[in-house]
């Protein structure tokens, strides 16, 4: 049975049709997750629901503990990961209420624990092409099939927050060529390739970043007011994507990142840091 996670906002484990519902506590070398994971089935496949800050939304963006949750999702036996995030716009053809699904990423943030490895261990993972191809094409096909204004590919930009950025820093970040902004995609997506999952980050757009002179600043009561009506598209969307993604024809090597990463001599891992690490690498250090 092919088993999906998908980490964002709360409402996921209520989808029509899902049975099996579970609260699952996980324990992990890096803390807790965010939240109790729920599990649940649809169909011939596993759903494992985490709201990335927590029921009530109670984690700013840097205080989500991105490593908790990637790895909680990967020791639940994981293999696809489906991150639902709200972004704002730097394009004047990405409209509020749009669906992005970005192939490429920038990383503004900072001081965010953003690899599982180090203390004796060393890899690196090839991020050249940080999306999941497989996973992109297939959700914006089912996107397109639904109807839904959606954006294939474009570059994502994130930063610490929680504060929006300021009207400079919005027109740098359109001036260097980044299509949405969000404050949660790193380090996840560089998380979850390290957990060999084929990663995919769902972008619903709520609003024009404030370079857009045209448009009020952005404020939070704009932004949950939009993102009540990409809900309802995001819950369809996700109906129709997930019992299928068990089908597809794999052409990606997400599933293999960590074949030829592992550069430290294997004699010289400590036997803890294999314990610890456990499901990460479980394919190649025992």
């Amino acid at each position: 049975m092919t088993t999906i996670g998908i980490i964002g906002g709360s409402g996921l484990y209520a989808l029509e049709g899902l049975t099996d519902v579970q609260e699952v506590n996980v324990v992990t070398p890096y803390g807790p997750p965010s939240d109790t994971l729920v599990t649940g089935r649809l169909g011939d496949t596993q759903l494992v629901f985490l709201p990335r800050h927590g029921r009530g939304h109670r984690l700013t963006p840097a205080e989500v503990p991105y490593r908790a949750n990637v790895f909680a999702m990967k020791s639940l036996g994981v293999e696809w990961l489906v991150s639902v995030s709200a972004v704002g716009s730097l394009k004047e053809h990405i409209h509020p209420g749009d669906l992005v699904v970005p192939d490429q990423y920038i990383d503004r943030t900072q001081g965010r624990d953003r690899t599982f490895f180090g203390e004796g261990v060393v890899a690196h993972v090839s991020m050249a092409d940080p999306v999941c191809v497989t996973a992109a094409k297939h959700f914006v096909a089912q996107a397109r099939a639904l109807g839904l204004n959606v954006h294939d590919g474009g570059t994502l930009v994130t930063i610490d927050g929680p504060q929006f950025s300021t009207r400079a820093e919005s027109f740098a970040y359109r001036a260097m060529g980044f299509d949405i902004i969000g404050m949660t995609a790193m380090p996840e997506a560089k998380l979850a390739r390290e957990a060999e999952l084929h990663y995919v980050t769902l972008g619903l757009v709520t609003d024009y970043d404030c370079w857009h002179v045209s448009a009020e600043p952005v404020t939070v009561d704009a932004v949950i007011a939009i993102l009540k009506a990409n809900s309802a598209r995001a819950q369809k969307l996700l109906e129709r994507a997930l019992p299928t993604i068990a089908g597809l024809d794999v052409r990606c090597a997400c599933a293999s990142a960590l074949a030829v990463a592992i550069v430290t001599d294997r004699a010289s891992i400590p036997k803890t840091r294999v314990a610890e690490l456990g499901p990460l690498v479980h394919k190649y250090l025992r």
